[in-house]
């Protein structure tokens, strides 16, 4: 039986041809798709392989899978996911297709889960979710107006809110981004940091900077933050504002006191988004001070137009270390 899966300009580019309940042949007419399919010394391929528990053999332009239904199945979808990201202008590097093997769900998963495909895409890159819980936190941006991520770092809670207010600006779909953190970093004093108040703050917001300029050409940028259609600002300087059609973040929210919260979350305006991040384990308020982002996730968890996405150790996308180093805190935690 043959599938034809995908065509482009009226052209066969990907077929299948499922040759038993096991064994399946995928047809990839272009040779720079197979090239950038299979990765460098056949790495992508060896990751697939080793993740999904399947045996991949190449044959000219054909990629013979062999494996149990389930298995070949979800190597399938894997490999048309990348030639979808190939066509979107994405490199099907290691990560990008660990990410691909993620966001592909087993059998056990349900449809929402099966069915779901969050795409952002700026004038830079386009950018796809890694992981399951990645696509949740998209899906939940575009779709309510306040959405919690909450997990450790390197899970892309930060980069994914920055690339889709990125993209609401250039779409028009707001008229400015606001981003924010509380200047609270590891038992530090900003008076005892050097320079003005400017450059005592920076810092803090560095993460903020980096993740805009990799979406937004640099030049908007900086006409955006001489204009005040991009403003990065410490939480404090939210006090008193309502923040209307603006795509408004919050970072490192778990270092915010419960008042802090309380007036971040009352700035909320008419045709505006907000997206609170944050990672419980690393509170560096004092130790009498409760954190307003527990708080304010128990107070709004039943509020449906309020999302709380929760990461963990499997959405880490940063060096796979990363992952382990936070499996291993969590076990003695």
């Amino acid at each position: 039986m043959v599938i034809l899966l995908k065509k482009i300009n009226n052209k066969k580019v990907l077929s299948i041809e499922k040759l038993s309940e096991t064994c399946m042949d995928i047809s990839i007419n272009d040779a720079k798709k197979l090239v950038n399919i299979f990765g460098k010394n056949d790495e992508n391929i060896r990751l697939i392989e080793n993740e999904i528990k399947v045996e991949i053999i190449p044959h000219g332009n054909k990629i013979q899978i062999k494996g149990s239904f389930e298995t070949i199945n979800r190597a399938k979808d894997i490999i048309v996911d990348m030639v979808d990201r190939y066509e979107m202008g994405i490199d099907n590097n290691l990560d990008e297709v660990l990410g691909s093997i993620r966001i592909k769900p087993t059998a056990s998963d349900n449809d929402e889960q099966r069915e779901r495909k969050s795409v952002i895409k700026t004038k830079i890159k386009t950018i796809l979710p890694r992981s399951i819980s990645q696509d949740k936190y998209i899906h939940s941006i575009y779709n309510q107006p306040l959405t919690f991520g909450i997990g450790p770092a390197g899970t892309g809670k930060t980069y994914l809110a920055v690339a889709a207010a990125s993209y609401f600006l250039e779409s028009g779909l707001v008229e400015r981004i606001v981003l924010s953190r509380p200047a609270v970093e590891a038992g530090e004093k900003l008076g005892f940091l050097p320079g003005d108040l400017k450059e005592k703050i920076d810092p803090y917001l560095r993460p903020l900077y980096d993740a805009l300029y990799d979406c937004l050409p640099s030049n908007k940028i900086q006409k955006g933050l001489e204009n005040n259609i991009i403003e990065i600002a410490p939480l404090a300087f939210m006090r008193g504002r309502t923040l209307e059609n603006a795509f408004v973040i919050l970072d490192e929210a778990q270092n915010c006191n419960s008042i802090q919260m309380k007036m971040f979350l009352t700035r909320l305006g008419v045709n505006s988004k907000m997206v609170i991040t944050g990672d419980p384990t690393q509170i560096d308020l004092p130790n009498n001070t409760q954190s307003g982002l527990l708080e304010a996730l128990q107070i709004t968890k039943t509020i449906k137009e309020v999302n709380q996405i929760n990461f963990n150790s499997d959405d880490v996308v940063r060096h796979t270390l990363v992952a382990k180093i936070i499996n291993a805190y969590n076990a003695i935690s």
